[in-house]
């Protein structure tokens, strides 16, 4: 017996893998909090009463080079760095972290390749008598870290790779031999807002930064189309826009990302890296056979974060070695 599909109204299926969070979270679609917490200019590029979906401006044209940089992260082991006097032990973390770009031409004649990729590895801690480890198989220059909290030891790391990442993509940059570029940096484009030609790329959704209005031009984007360019923030700053990549999922939010550009940016220069984006990324768009976060995980993102992941070891030959290294 065969059974036939029969569309119901009042919900949809969210595109991502249920192994993975929704690419809106609960919170963003209902917290009064989350949206009005960053202060919004939504007249940038045309009055907040006049928003509509918006196409690339005629002219608008494609950087010859895109460039495409991200990171991943692991913390091998938790640790305990002992005082000298015997005071109280300070927690830590050894990690593992890893940067890569990729290069891809948006107007052909380059296939995209591994531009550029790094392992690095270190031992955060709050105490000033933070060893450096070696071990045989990779070893942790001591880092001191802010704090001693979870997240304060988090962020040391993430200011780590986000530095790797930084010196990645200037070193690529340096061999472009004068064609124009374009940096995409996977995530907000924190800490890195003073590179010239860069936008942040985020697929997931934690806020719902839009009044209903110009929220309902979001849901009425089709692929390749775009919002109009905002600027947001409170204690930092960016200009910003969303984005639908193309997709075979009819959900409202299904194919949404939000970019982001540097906030001091004149408004001509954000809209034509907007108009930029909404000419390239499309073609970059994840599949939903190949990825589960598709299609907002970019193809070279993806393949480029099974990379990293997989230079940065065997987890558990490294937890041995720090053990073996401790005793």
């Amino acid at each position: 017996m065969s059974v036939t599909a029969v569309p119901q109204r009042g919900f949809s299926i969210d595109p991502w893998d249920p192994g993975y969070a929704s690419a809106v979270s609960a919170e963003a679609l209902t917290e009064l909090d989350a949206r009005s917490s960053a202060e919004l200019d939504l007249d940038r590029e045309v009055p907040a009463s006049l928003w509509k979906p918006l196409s690339p401006a005629r002219g608008a044209a494609a950087p010859d080079v895109m460039l495409i940089a991200d990171g991943v992260r692991r913390v091998d082991a938790r640790v305990w760095v002992h005082d000298p006097g015997g005071a109280m032990p300070a927690p830590g973390i050894a990690a593992s972290y890893a940067a890569g770009v990729v290069r891809c031409s948006p107007t052909g004649g380059e296939t995209a390749v591994l531009a550029a990729i790094d392992v690095r590895r270190a031992l955060f801690s709050p105490s000033p008598d933070t060893p450096s480890v070696l071990t045989p198989y990779a070893s942790y220059p001591g880092h001191v870290a802010t704090g001693a909290t979870m997240e304060q030891l988090s962020l040391a790391l993430q200011q780590q790779l986000t530095e790797l990442e930084i010196e990645l993509a200037r070193t690529c940059r340096a061999d472009l031999d004068g064609r124009s570029d374009l940096l995409l940096v996977d995530g907000p484009l924190r800490g890195r807002s003073h590179l010239p030609r860069t936008l942040g790329y985020i697929k997931t959704h934690h806020a719902a930064y839009l009044p209903a209005p110009q929220a309902a031009v979001v849901t009425d984007l089709r692929p390749g189309e775009r919002t109009p360019v905002f600027l947001m923030g409170t204690s930092w700053r960016r200009h910003s826009w969303y984005l639908r990549l193309p997709g075979t999922h009819t959900a409202h939010w299904a194919g949404i990302v939000r970019c982001e550009a540097a906030p001091d940016l004149p408004i001509d220069e954000v809209t034509a890296l907007a108009d930029a984006s909404a000419l390239v990324l499309p073609s970059l768009a994840g599949v939903d056979y190949k990825d589960p976060r598709a299609p907002q995980n970019l193809v070279p993102i993806g393949g480029l974060e099974k990379r990293l992941r997989h230079r940065l070891g065997d987890p558990r030959l490294l937890y041995r070695a720090l053990r073996n290294a401790a005793t």
